[in-house]
């Protein structure tokens, strides 16, 4: 699926006036590419993929999935988040059931599906185990199989493997690819680890301090699998971070001013 953002911009208002936090958001994604977004924090990227889930609606401008306006949510854009959002009463193969039943698909061929994810995120032995019985990064893997069953064209995935160790992340990178690779799926990946973003993103745009918009795009050409220690990739991540430290600096900046 082909997605366009097309001219966004968000405000809020809250006790100190209005806030805006997105501003003129335009880049196109084509379909079957990764792409990463980075940016200070409070820039908009979570809200940035809210409005692309259907989530939030945008005061200007417009999102368009294979040229159909995006006005509310639905299975072909799941969203990720940093924490799993597992519902514990539930096991593992009934919470990557769950969305299935929810929209109507059979018990019996949402088990199958749900079957085939988990062996997919290396779980299947685990499917009759509660939450409060996986690690972090196990929990992260029945969250992608419960938007995997669903069948998405587009993965939005918000920081998620923030809060994992960098054991299990660098896990998670190696079978993220691996699913990307084989199912072709569209994936918008926010993060705020560049070297996360240049080894799995086919593209890596770069948004200013708030309010956010995209200022600057790297073209991510290196030869996959990629490694947080390889020399190009660690090369490529110092002139990011150069730019990206500016826009921190500029976010500092004006918080102190507004304290």
């Amino acid at each position: 699926m082909n997605l366009s953002i097309e001219h966004i911009a968000k405000s809020f208002r809250s006790d100190r006036g209005t806030v805006e936090a997105l501003s003129d958001v335009d880049f196109k994604i084509s379909s079957g590419e990764f792409v990463c977004i980075l940016g200070p924090s409070g820039c908009g990227k979570s809200t940035l993929l809210n409005i692309i889930a259907g989530l939030e609606q945008s005061e200007n401008g417009r999102v368009l999935c294979d040229g159909s306006e995006v006005r509310k949510t639905t299975t072909d854009r799941m969203l990720i988040f940093q924490e799993p959002a597992l519902f514990p009463w539930l096991n593992v193969i009934e919470n990557v059931q769950f969305g299935m039943l929810v929209n109507s698909i059979f018990k019996q061929e949402s088990e199958q599906r749900a079957q085939r994810f988990l062996q997919m995120v290396h779980l299947s032995k685990f499917h009759r185990a509660f939450i409060h019985e996986l690690s972090g990064g196990m929990k992260q893997r029945v969250a992608l199989a419960r938007a995997l069953a669903l069948n998405p064209a587009v993965l939005l995935m918000d920081e998620p493997f923030g809060a994992l160790d960098a054991q299990t992340r660098d896990l998670l990178h190696i079978e993220l690819q691996e699913i990307w690779a084989s199912t072709k799926k569209t994936i918008l990946f926010v993060t705020h680890n560049v070297r996360e973003a240049i080894r799995l993103g086919d593209r890596v745009l770069l948004m200013s301090a708030r309010p956010g918009r995209i200022i600057k795009e790297f073209r991510i050409n290196l030869p996959r699998p990629r490694h947080m220690e390889d020399h190009a990739l660690v090369d490529l991540a110092t002139v990011i971070v150069s730019d990206l430290r500016s826009e921190v600096n500029r976010a500092l900046a004006e918080e102190v001013g507004d304290a």
